[in-house]
């Protein structure tokens, strides 16, 4: 799939196979003009997603071929057992989490899961998880205190449920407490935003002694097009509301909301998982070795201190 602003690059790489089919065919040398091409593909693929608006990041933390949460914990893990059900309604599809084993260190692993066609998107709900969900992953870093596991937050969520019976059942109430609890938590948190962090929906399992985002996600109050329509009554200015919200991980490290941006590959995590995986490892493992290194009382408040020194207060 391709998006908008990728026609030019795609253009170009069209060309290129044309033209090195030509050479196969007819046996002429065009050694120089493929080489010279390449670099300009290369030089363009360079130009494009340094210079990404803020919408054009919102797209591709969408893209349907980007990796979710269970890659993710697929390709970092070498043994993973998923445990499932929150103990009082049922178990969230949307929500997932298990114990992984990272280069023989056991770690608790939560992270919404979407869907890659019709069917596992109507089983994991497009990501967006009940107040299950939510006491389910809260279950699961309470496991992963008792036994002394820290715990790693993958987030990509369009919001948590919206619906009426989600509201019968406490969303709020569930969300609420998991911000509560995880600011608690005495094993080390790492948070890391993989695709949409949108509200509520992804704070939930976003309270954590550091909070980082993939290059091309984002993470905001509301999504682009619920603002728009809300200002506009229409979701024909989400390009302008993306801009107003200053949501992507450049934005959120500069205003001081996260504490790091890990790097994606060129064009994105979908084009090359396999390289996103080992450089999320090494962040991981990096993160981990840093935060067993402090003491839990002093890790829990420095993690307070931070989020309580979030945003401005101005006093009339």
């Amino acid at each position: 799939m391709l998006l908008d602003f990728e026609q030019p690059i795609a253009a170009l790489e069209g060309k290129l196979k044309e033209m090195k089919k030509l050479a196969d065919e007819s046996q002429v040398d065009v050694s120089e003009a493929v080489k010279a091409l390449e670099e300009k593909i290369k030089n363009l693929k360079k130009e494009t997603y340094a210079n990404l608006t803020r919408w054009q990041r919102v797209q591709l933390s969408r893209h349907p071929e980007r990796p979710y949460t269970l890659d993710y914990i697929n390709g970092l893990t070498e043994k993973f057992v998923e445990l499932h059900g929150d103990r009082t309604v049922s178990d969230d599809k949307a929500m997932v989490g298990g114990f992984g084993e990272v280069d023989g260190r056991s770690i608790m692993f939560i992270g919404q899961q979407k869907g890659r066609n019709t069917k596992q998107r109507q089983l994991r709900n497009f990501g967006m998880a009940n107040p299950e969900g939510y006491r389910k992953a809260l279950r699961l870093m309470k496991m992963a205190e008792k036994f002394g596991r820290p715990i790693v937050t993958l987030i990509d969520t369009p919001g948590a449920f919206p619906g009426l019976e989600a509201e019968e059942r406490g969303q709020g109430e569930a969300i609420a407490r998991n911000l509560k609890e995880m600011f608690m938590l005495k094993v080390p948190v790492i948070c890391i935003i993989i695709g949409e962090g949108a509200s509520g929906g992804a704070l939930g399992i976003a309270i954590g002694d550091r909070v980082m985002m993939l290059e091309n996600t984002w993470y905001s109050v509301i999504s682009p097009e619920s603002c728009s329509s809300i200002l506009w009554r229409s979701w024909n200015y989400k390009e302008q509301a993306a801009e107003a919200l200053k949501l992507t991980a450049k934005d959120m490290l500069q205003n001081k909301l996260i504490d790091g941006i890990i790097k994606e590959p060129l064009g994105g995590a979908h084009l090359e998982p396999t390289k996103m995986m080992r450089t999320l490892k090494k962040e991981i493992i990096k993160l981990l070795d840093e935060l067993e290194g402090i003491d839990a009382e002093e890790r829990i408040m420095q993690r307070i201190e931070k989020f309580s020194g979030m945003g401005v207060v101005l006093e009339g």
